[in-house]
């Protein structure tokens, strides 16, 4: 993996970090809850391995203690806070979805289904860098991750090589086989004019309304 592709990783961690630490500072400072109980409710519910690995790393390559690390990232998320515009309403992403980006023109997207979820303990992180280094796919080519408990749905490149294709559905995280399988697509036209009753058609010409009449009832006389 290139000095770019860690680069970004690192700053999509970040960006974890800081709703988070948002989080712990807006409560703490509008007094509405203890900072113990905020942090408390947080370890309780949320799995903040890539955080402490994200910590840990920058913490050994400055030579400084996690402590002063974490302390360090809080300075610096509220020097963005005050500094950076209000986010747009498109900004705002809830659950495990992906943020969508901006697909070069000419490229379809295709969905997909991969068997992990986030039952087996997956990052967005992690589900990136698996698909870019067993792939080759560009980073901005994976949209729309949507992790859900016991499988992934996520948006790749059409025409995806059939021997990579193979290949990814071996490919193991946390020792479960992404087992990728291409979601068909939904058809939601109306079948109305595949229900027409089918039947005799009635001659529409004047006169023959009465000859019908007529080989109706020759037709029940025995």
């Amino acid at each position: 993996m290139g000095y770019y592709d860690v680069l970004s990783g690192s700053i999509e961690c970040l960006r974890n970090i800081s709703k988070k630490v948002k989080e712990f500072m807006t409560n703490y400072l509008s007094k509405e809850e203890p900072l113990k109980n905020r942090i408390q409710r947080i370890l309780n519910s949320e799995n903040l391995d890539t955080q402490r690995e994200l910590i840990s790393i920058t913490a050994a390559e400055l030579g400084i203690d996690s402590l002063t690390c974490a302390a360090a990232i809080t300075y610096l998320i509220q020097s963005i806070e005050n500094t950076s515009p209000p986010a747009s309403i498109g900004d705002h992403k809830t659950g495990n979805q992906l943020p969508t980006k901006n697909t070069p023109l000419g490229i379809k997207m295709v969905r997909y289904r991969l068997d992990v979820g986030s039952k087996h303990r997956i990052t967005l992180e992690q589900l990136k860098k698996v698909l870019i280094e067993e792939s080759g796919v560009d980073k901005n080519n994976i949209n729309n991750v949507n992790i859900q408990n016991l499988y992934t749905l996520i948006e790749l490149p059409d025409e995806m090589p059939p021997d990579i294709f193979l290949h990814l559905k071996s490919v193991e995280i946390n020792q479960h086989k992404l087992d990728i399988r291409r979601v068909k697509a939904r058809n939601n036209k109306k079948r109305g004019n595949n229900h027409i009753r089918r039947g005799r058609k009635r001659d529409p010409r004047p006169g023959n309304e009465i000859s019908d009449q007529v080989n109706s009832n020759n037709k029940t006389v025995d």
